[in-house]
């Protein structure tokens, strides 16, 4: 099995590319962080069985609303309850930590679930300048920003195990890890977690197109930008060990109901939650009702409009037309669909009847 293998998925029934989840660990009012994971597990075992690529989740900090601050540690939970699908970062903020620290964390999983792992990398914070200050240790920000492609090329060299002769770090090695096969006796998986890099922008776009990385592209909140910078990844691109084409999926909001009433009220209520996040007053996921009954000011109700706009919601056939379309106009390689709402149930059954809209396999 090649790199490239490993990333690309495979369409199943009428979905026009490979569908996977992004699972923010969402946690709404009246329920614990308890109860978001439990609602993981059971969105990981149901999306395996359906027939979904792959599952990530993302790294969020200082967030009441969102319990996914540990990315490694839900991924090695929910790879003790699941047996194919593949499980990674969407993403790791890698400016937030030593690179090492990264490559041993991600070396362990790939031990825990050989050939299912990925390590998607962002160089946003994950949080506010505040919180970022207090993970890095330091006010000045823009550096681990800056510094994302040195510190890219550091981790991979830990990955692989690959540091030149005469360099400072040529003697530490990320255990587990390839230093464990060229240890006497030792014998190392041939799996290796294929690093993507994660952008809302073009940065990363252009430099995971020069480093012939695949791509994944933050279409969620950052819908503007999707067209250019796919094209910008596509135009960049060069051929490399990893890939020999362009790979490209985006993060796509996408609710399903049982009807269209519904999917309005359950987005309604997510949007509310990134109005407070957005002014300042990150909170818990509200009930639909809390939203129902909250009196929007002008400037919130154009927010929520234009968040919304970008939300696939409705019922499942219409949720379907619309990833369709999104595909048409994208030409995204895979669709990692994210369905935020206040109840856990609500999520699930989201990913199930999107499952069903396009005939994807059902558990024997």
């Amino acid at each position: 099995m090649t790199a490239g293998d490993e990333i690309r998925g495979t369409a199943h029934s009428t979905a026009p590319v490979p569908l996977s989840v992004l699972d923010l660990v969402t946690v709404g009012a009246g329920r614990t962080a308890s109860d978001a994971l439990r609602t993981s597990v059971e969105l990981a075992k149901l999306t395996e069985g359906r027939g979904y690529h792959r599952y990530w989740v993302a790294e969020h900090h200082s967030m009441p609303g969102v319990a996914s601050s540990s990315p490694a540690v839900i991924l090695a939970h929910l790879a003790a309850y699941t047996e194919r699908i593949r499980l990674g970062s969407g993403g790791v903020m890698l400016p937030n930590h030593a690179p090492l620290v990264i490559a041993e964390q991600f070396g362990t999983l790939e031990a825990m679930a050989p050939g299912r792992i990925d390590l998607g990398l962002g160089r946003a914070p994950g949080t506010d300048g505040a919180t970022a200050a207090a993970l890095r240790r330091t006010d000045r920000l823009n550096e681990g920003a800056d510094d994302f492609p040195q510190q890219l090329a550091e981790l991979t060299r830990f990955l692989d195990d690959d540091f030149p002769d005469g360099h400072p770090y040529r003697r530490i090695h990320a255990v587990p890890g390839p230093v464990q096969a060229s240890s006497p006796g030792g014998v190392q998986s041939p799996h290796r977690p294929p690093v993507w890099l994660l952008g809302s922008s073009g940065f990363s776009a252009r430099l995971a197109g020069m480093l012939g990385l695949p791509f994944a592209f933050a279409h969620h909140f950052s819908a503007q930008n999707t067209v250019p910078a796919l094209d910008l990844y596509r135009e960049s691109f060069r051929p490399s060990e990893v890939l020999d084409a362009p790979y490209a999926l985006i993060g796509v909001a996408a609710l399903a109901a049982d009807d269209e009433k519904e999917a309005r009220r359950q987005v309604l209520a997510a949007a509310l939650n990134m109005v407070r996040l957005r002014t300042g007053r990150p909170g818990l996921v509200p009930t639909p009702e809390e939203a129902e009954a909250y009196d929007f000011s002008p400037m919130e109700r154009e927010f929520v409009e234009s968040w919304n706009a970008n939300v696939i919601h409705g019922t499942a056939d219409e949720v379907r037309a619309g990833l369709d379309d999104l595909r048409k106009r994208t030409g995204a390689d895979e669709l990692m669909l994210t369905a935020n709402a206040h109840d856990g149930d609500v999520r699930v059954r989201s990913y199930e009847l999107i499952a069903d809209a396009y005939g994807l396999p059902t558990p024997a």
